[in-house]
């Protein structure tokens, strides 16, 4: 897994240093996303919330990682797949929210459905939250 994290920065042209080795590590175990205050809980006493939040909007410019906005106005964060790339998001899928739980998960396999916009607007980015009870809750 530790390759594979390298490859990612390497590929991003970034440093490979302790601190974004670890959140990555952290995204990829955890299979959902994650909030900065999920990733302070995980990673113990590692990191400070500035070092946490410079590295996530690292991550987020370099198309490693997505924004997923929540009902809340808070912020969680999901790994990008590999169309992704240096401020060039393409993580147009639905987001499950549980309502038990309180984790989110990325439905990539959900065609998000078309929206047209009037003429004279241009969609930069669609949203769709889905909020429920996931299988592992049921």
């Amino acid at each position: 897994m530790k390759n594979s994290i390298n490859t990612i920065l390497k590929t991003s042209q970034l440093s490979v240093t302790t601190n974004r080795i670890k959140i990555l590590e952290l995204f990829q175990n955890s299979g959902n996303a994650l909030s900065h205050a999920d990733i302070e809980k995980l990673s113990g006493k590692h990191f400070d919330r500035v070092t946490i939040y410079r590295t996530l909007q690292t991550f987020v410019d370099k198309g490693i990682i997505h924004t997923i906005p929540t009902a809340d106005n808070s912020i969680m964060y999901a790994l990008c797949k590999e169309a992704c790339t240096s401020g060039h998001h393409h993580d147009d899928h639905v987001h499950f929210i549980c309502e038990v739980c309180g984790s989110t998960y990325c439905l990539d396999n959900i065609s998000l459905p078309q929206v047209n916009v009037p003429k004279g607007f241009s969609i930069n980015q669609t949203n769709i939250l889905v909020h429920g009870v996931c299988k592992n809750c049921k």
